[in-house]
């Protein structure tokens, strides 16, 4: 059962697990407001725009070390104040949950056989033969690539016990009687990778396991800028970055920042919530932070 819970979780992760890499482009100079200057802090609080009372956003990362999965004094205070805790998704609603490991597969019967060369396809199952995962390569044939490649970012975790901040918001949230929603559903985050092409995910499954330690360098510098709270560090990785990532910023995070930003604006018009979402969706001109101040929100860094 645990290792089944395990599974729902990185099912979960890897359906939005691309918006912790994710990142802005250019500024723009004709935009009449200036920038939010970002100060290292994932937690920020919204007002202004003629609200009786303010609301939070809050930067996740969807898998951490345990040690780093800890709620501060001033996220406990924003969970306290808020009278609902929004999501990506509805973590709370196991129908919802449970319902993404049928998103697991690929289309069309599709197999990783078919997306890579024979040498590709032999230089997979050998690494997957040398380093065993929860799952055989024989039930991996035929699910999404970037699942795959991110159980493989799982394994590679410098830390025996992992959580996601999620997990952690989510059991003081509901220690609280807060209610959990959701601004997406897993089946819209699912349609999301089923709109990447499946040669591309399975690119870069391959360059991943091709990368091998500087795969595991960056995904290191990766958790070294969240741990700083850096979100201006975590932008310029993206900028690096040349792959499936910056290839689809528009689907991956540009439009849904669009959404929901418009979405929060129209719910923190009656009460105080908290929004914690994928952190490389805060920063850049196409960030959330900028899209809601530019709809005349403040949006003011606390400490955390």
């Amino acid at each position: 059962m645990k290792k089944i819970s395990v599974i729902i979780f990185l099912v979960v992760a890897a359906l939005s697990a691309s918006a912790q890499k994710a990142a802005v482009a250019k500024k723009n100079a004709k935009e009449k407001q200036s920038p939010v200057v970002l100060e290292n802090t994932l937690l920020w609080e919204i007002s202004g725009n003629h609200l009786t009372n303010p609301s939070y956003l809050f930067g996740t990362m969807h898998l951490l070390c345990a040690a780093d999965a800890q709620l501060s004094d001033s996220l406990r205070y924003a969970i306290s104040n808020a009278k609902q805790i929004y999501f990506e998704i509805d973590l709370d609603n196991m129908m919802e949950t449970l319902g993404a490991m049928r998103y697991l597969n690929m289309n069309n019967n599709t197999k990783l056989s078919d997306l890579l060369t024979e040498e590709e396809y032999a230089r997979v199952t050998a690494y997957f033969k040398k380093n065993k995962t929860m799952l055989p390569m024989s039930m991996m044939e035929r699910l999404k690539p970037y699942f795959i490649t991110s159980l493989i970012s799982e394994s590679k975790f410098p830390c025996a016990e992992k959580d996601g901040m999620e997990q952690v918001i989510m059991k003081e949230a509901k220690s609280q009687g807060k209610k959990i929603q959701g601004l997406e559903t897993v089946a819209f985050q699912a349609s999301i990778f089923d709109s990447i092409p499946y040669e591309l995910q399975a690119r870069e499954l391959v360059k991943m396991i091709e990368g091998g330690d500087s795969t595991d360098t960056q995904s290191g510098d990766l958790l070294e800028a969240y741990r700083n709270q850096d979100l201006q560090k975590m932008q310029e990785f993206t900028l690096k970055e040349d792959g499936l990532i910056s290839s689809n910023l528009d689907l991956l995070l540009f439009n849904r920042n669009a959404r929901w930003a418009k979405q929060i604006d129209s719910l923190v018009q009656t009460k105080t919530l908290l929004f914690a979402v994928g952190a490389a969706h805060l920063p850049g001109d196409k960030g959330v932070i900028r899209l809601l101040q530019k709809q005349g929100y403040m949006l003011r860094p606390m400490k955390n």
